[in-house]
């Protein structure tokens, strides 16, 4: 599942094919950018921020993208090529000289945009655990704005923190022993938003651990709930349940949990 730990990774592989180097082919095949070459560039760096990578080039150009749930990025070694039937699939190809190519396959947000806005694209998102700028203090605050809300609503708001998709909401929720439907006036906040951080950096960074929240990874092991609806709880052998996620969410996101280790609890406000 992409979410921020998922392009933390995708750009640590990026920066290795492209960082410091100039492109002998960027092209962006997507309408609003068709006409828009990046030929002669070169790439000084990637970022993220949440589940968005930014690539900054030298001409004051940024090129951000988003996988939302489609989207994926391959690299081919040097003067190799994808194969022909995959190629319509590629929305950016960012070859650099004498070296790897990057495609982005089906990748639905492409913006090309000057490194000065950035902002445009990323400035609404909270704080994210990935960032050297991380403030868990701002993190807390944003997730306690509505205390009526739902936590597993708030914790895949990226307004309030960046990153952590269904997968991480699901998991913490777990973890914490807290209901997904519990109000956030009733949730330890500042110990959920601790957790959160150090799972997804150990995940993003920790090689064999990525995504993996039991420590278990062998297949259908490693998630205490998450995609386990049906199956034994692995701490208590109670039937995991999944419900289909708020009503119009375009993601079609589901929620996990434990009856026996998550109760429900009734609001003390």
């Amino acid at each position: 599942m992409p979410e921020g730990d998922s392009v933390f990774r995708l750009a640590i592989r990026l920066r290795g094919a492209l960082d410091g180097r100039r492109l002998a082919r960027g092209d962006l095949r997507v309408p609003a950018h068709a006409t828009d070459a990046l030929d002669g560039m070169r790439v000084l760096e990637h970022a993220t921020h949440g589940k968005h990578l930014l690539t900054r080039l030298d001409a004051g150009l940024t090129l951000h993208t988003h996988l939302r749930m489609q989207g994926s990025w391959t690299i081919t070694a040097p003067g190799r090529t994808l194969p022909r039937a995959v190629l319509p699939d590629a929305r950016v190809i960012l070859g650099v000289e004498n070296g790897p190519t990057a495609y982005g396959l089906g990748i639905p947000v492409v913006d090309l945009l000057p490194s000065r806005a950035e902002g445009d694209v990323v400035g609404h998102l909270g704080p994210d655990p990935l960032r050297d700028d991380w403030s868990a203090d701002e993190a807390v605050r944003r997730l306690r704005r509505d205390p009526g809300e739902r936590i597993i609503a708030a914790l895949l708001d990226q307004h309030k923190v960046a990153g952590f998709g269904n997968l991480w909401a699901n998991e913490l929720c777990f973890l914490r022993g807290v209901h997904p439907d519990t109000v956030t006036a009733d949730v330890d906040i500042p110990a959920l938003v601790a957790l959160g951080a150090k799972c997804l950096r150990f995940s993003a960074t920790q090689p064999g651990a990525y995504q993996v929240t039991t420590g278990n990874t062998r297949k259908g092991q490693q998630h205490w709930v998450a995609g386990r609806a049906g199956k034994p709880c692995l701490r208590c052998g109670t039937t995991v349940r999944v419900r289909a996620e708020v009503p119009g969410d375009a993601g079609r996101r589901r929620t996990w949990w434990c009856p026996r280790c998550q109760p429900l609890v009734e609001s003390r406000g």
